[in-house]
């Protein structure tokens, strides 16, 4: 244990060294143009520092506040124009949530198989739970609560989905960048300026969405909850504010740094050999997925960037933020996402029922 994670520090001061240590990091990826700075560098900065022992810490409402901020800024993209093109390859997005749960069983067995013998002290219900559910292409809680309710080792499921997410996060936003695709954006959003009262209404509005969404125990309440509404908003021709750009900026400073906390050493040390094969399956499935994405492309004429976005083993929220700063279809990879993620959590569970049955009493 380091020094510094001895040294016992108040959780709002350790909040707060976070929060500037973000902020420092997004400054320096300004400068340096990386795409994505106010997310790829608090991340970057949060997770290595988080992995050498430093007091770093997330508050979870500001966490919150983020995906609101989010969530809000995406809605005001659905306009009507919009709505038509997303329900023209309704399609294409039902094969797309088929090849995610294709995927994610391939994966987790590949993983059962490759780990399954390494980890002996694991027995083999509990083993092929684990890796179902860690290879699953879904939202790391709600995967890891799932996993729970059959018995599986949470940690294991929580690490590999956590590494999964980082990888996807930082590799492709770089590729996009680097290849030059950006600025593809299928319809802008019909808001751009910022009307302050507007603002404070849409606020409430989708405040309160957020609130029942969680009240009704919905996943992604923060973010969903306010996608929604902003999106009904949008489409009946009620354009009340843009959402400002420096709001935009704070939200991903803050889920970045959500995300850069889960890492530290005892997360390392959790199973390397696992962590390693879980690195290695990640890539080889956004190659997998960039393929899937080119094919789907010449079959919908939506441009390969967009839909690499959308079919991506990442989050809902990641993806769509890197459509957002980059311009690359943020309805259309947002609608993807997000009918991916509501059918992975409807279906996810009775498909490991249907293929290995309910785990014996004595193991639940």
């Amino acid at each position: 244990m380091s020094f510094l994670s001895r040294r016992p520090f108040p959780f709002p001061v350790r909040v707060l060294g976070t929060l500037l240590l973000a902020l420092a990091a997004a400054a320096l990826c300004l400068v340096l143009r990386t795409p994505l700075p106010w997310m790829i560098g608090p991340l970057l900065a949060v997770s290595i520092c988080a992995i050498a022992g430093a007091p770093t810490a997330s508050y979870t409402p500001l966490r919150n506040l983020g995906q609101w901020t989010i969530g809000t800024a995406l809605g005001l993209y659905f306009t009507p124009q919009v709505m038509a093109l997303v329900a023209g390859v309704w399609w294409a997005i039902a094969l797309a949530i088929a090849w995610a749960l294709g995927m994610g069983w391939l994966f987790g067995h590949a993983l059962e198989r490759l780990q399954g013998d390494r980890m002996a002290h694991v027995p083999p219900h509990t083993m092929r739970a684990t890796a179902y559910f860690a290879g699953a292409i879904g939202g790391a809680s709600e995967m890891t609560l799932m996993a729970e309710r059959v018995g599986a080792r949470t940690d294991l499921v929580a690490a590999a989905h956590s590494l999964r997410l980082m990888i996807v996060t930082l590799s492709i936003p770089f590729a996009m960048q680097w290849s030059g695709l950006h600025g593809l954006e299928v319809s802008p959003p019909t808001v751009r300026e910022v009307n302050w009262g507007g603002l404070a209404l849409l606020a409430g509005a989708t405040g309160v969405g957020a609130l029942l969404m969680q009240a009704a125990g919905r996943n992604n309440p923060w973010f969903l909850g306010p996608l929604l509404v902003a999106m009904g908003f949008t489409v009946a021709g009620l354009p009340l504010s843009a959402v400002p750009t420096g709001f935009s900026n704070a939200a991903q400073l803050v889920i970045a740094v959500s995300l850069g906390v889960r890492f530290s050493r005892e997360f390392l040390q959790t199973a390397p050999r696992w962590l390693a094969t879980v690195a290695l399956g990640t890539v080889g499935m956004i190659v997998l997925c960039g393929a899937f994405a080119w094919c789907l492309s010449l079959a919908t004429g939506v441009h390969p960037a967009t839909l690499v976005l959308g079919t991506s083993p990442g989050g809902i929220a990641e993806m769509s933020i890197t459509a957002k700063v980059l311009q690359l279809g943020v309805p259309v990879v947002t609608a993807f996402q997000v009918c991916r993620l509501i059918a992975v959590l409807l279906l996810i569970g009775p498909l490991y029922t249907l293929l290995y049955g309910r785990m014996p009493p004595s193991i639940r």
